[in-house]
């Protein structure tokens, strides 16, 4: 039986990144990916917005910020490369009211010190030079931002994974991992793969995999769904590029925003409840036993108990098209109810430690025989490269 070098569990975007850059920095490296669904980018990359961040909201030297500007440059490189669709068609951040200036000011400011020296503010009068439709009394244009389709940025990762040697195995549900001084036993539903080094990219499964590995983290996977409307083709006109609102400080999610996409649909969204299932992409979704899970997480019952307005507000809307109507109707008061088509959603992969933090930054632990992605929020498809190389580098210095 081959003994691979490294073992990347999980084939998002993160898990293909690594691989490919454990293949790129050498080509004799033996690197297998398993999967346990029947294609790449099924989760939380495939069910991605297509958004090109460009680090305008993430704190000056975290690894959210490092990484974003990095990851930012080596994507557009690499679409460029492998003549991938993008399009850097910018966007708006907007401040509705004279209370969200403040915060308007910091991000700014906060953009400035990421190295976003061609960010500016847009004063009232000008904004509709940009978005005729938007309301708001000042705005910030982020020229970086862009869109894209990240399963196409996927499927050629692993095109060129396997080009190199790289192997993929999908339909490889991990079910038990064993480890001695030297080797790992990776065991899926069909398959057994000996491995020097485990890579767990895992996503929403991550800290699952964590403590197969015999890690005892002190982070839980909490799911997070975010339900999405589209624009009505006919109405699509209401929205130029990309709108986003001040984001609330306090809670680690952007709020509902207008987001042009590369087929020229406009997304409209999303809300972020607490999902039943960590999968769980619709309402009817429950699996009890994770949700019970989630629900006694020490961390959980505090985010709970400090958040439960906010979670109420966005059950609320989750269940109300017309409060979701009048939530984007802050940003463009033409938006009706009947302009808006159900969706697909996604399911955020948020991490909570024990004590309440809904952890904002990535984060990775390294082990002797393993390394664990434990927290890749977004930006983490615009920063898959930078993150991928981080990883890669880890994996290859021990």
């Amino acid at each position: 039986m081959i003994t691979y070098d490294y073992v990347i569990i999980g084939g998002g975007i993160v898990g293909l990144s690594s691989a490919y850059h454990l293949l790129q920095l050498n080509p004799k490296l033996r690197v297998a990916i398993v999967e346990k669904e029947g294609t790449v980018a099924a989760h939380q990359t495939g069910h991605n917005s297509g958004v090109i961040h460009s680090g305008i909201y993430y704190k000056p030297g975290s690894l959210k910020a490092q990484n974003c500007i990095n990851g930012y440059n080596l994507l557009i490189d690499f679409c460029r490369t492998h003549n991938i669709q993008f399009d850097l068609c910018g966007k708006l951040i907007v401040a509705v009211d004279n209370t969200e200036l403040t915060e308007l000011e910091k991000l700014y400011q906060r953009g400035k010190e990421n190295g976003l020296s061609e960010i500016k503010y847009v004063a009232k009068e000008q904004i509709a030079d940009y978005e005729p439709h938007l309301t708001g009394v000042k705005a910030i244009h982020v020229p970086y931002t862009g869109i894209i389709d990240y399963t196409e940025v996927c499927e050629k990762l692993a095109e060129l994974i396997q080009n190199a040697g790289g192997k993929i195995f999908l339909n490889n549900a991990v079910t038990k991992i064993h480890s001695d001084e030297t080797i790992s036993t990776v065991e899926t539903i069909s398959n057994s793969f000996d491995t020097k080094k485990i890579i767990n990219c895992a996503g929403l499964y991550c800290d699952k995999v964590a403590e197969m590995a015999g890690e005892d983290t002190d982070t839980r996977i909490i799911p997070f769904r975010g339900e999405y409307y589209m624009l009505r083709p006919e109405k699509r006109n209401l929205v130029n590029n990309l709108i986003y609102p001040v984001p609330d400080p306090n809670f680690p999610f952007l709020g509902v925003h207008f987001t042009r996409m590369i087929d020229g649909n406009v997304e409209a969204g999303p809300n972020a409840v607490f999902a039943f299932k960590r999968e769980g992409y619709h309402k009817s979704d429950v699996d009890l036993v994770e949700m019970f899970e989630s629900l006694t997480w020490p961390g959980f019952q505090k985010v709970a108990a400090k958040y439960w307005k906010t979670g109420l507000g966005e059950f609320y809307r989750s269940f109300s098209k017309a409060a979701f109507t009048k939530a984007l109707q802050r940003l463009i008061p033409d938006v009706q109810e009947d302009d808006l088509l159900p969706a697909e959603s996604g399911v955020r992969a948020q991490a909570c430690d024990r004590t309440g933090g809904l952890l904002d930054d990535f984060k990775i632990i390294e082990k002797p025989n393993a390394i664990h992605v434990l927290n890749a929020p977004s930006p983490a498809a615009t920063s898959s490269l930078s993150i991928g190389k981080t990883i890669a580098d880890l994996a290859l210095k021990n």
